[in-house]
């Protein structure tokens, strides 16, 4: 047993191809690519932001019940 070697990935690629369409299978990895690029920009625009951000951290009202009626 163990991993599978590279003949059987290859019957397992052509299976999907010929299930999904290698039409499909090209827009699916386009549209995953797009997603990935995506995400590196977010995650990079996002560090330079808060690093340059001035804001004051969040603070909580808190408000006090009385304790004194029990």
């Amino acid at each position: 047993m163990g991993s599978l070697s590279i003949g059987h990935w290859l019957i397992v690629l052509a299976i999907v191809a010929l299930i999904f369409g290698t039409k499909r299978l090209r827009s699916a990895g386009s549209d995953l690519g797009g997603a990935v690029k995506a995400f590196k920009e977010g995650i990079g625009s996002g560090s330079t932001s808060t690093a340059n951000s001035t804001a004051t951290p969040a603070t909580i009202d808190v408000q006090a019940k009385d304790v004194s009626a029990r």
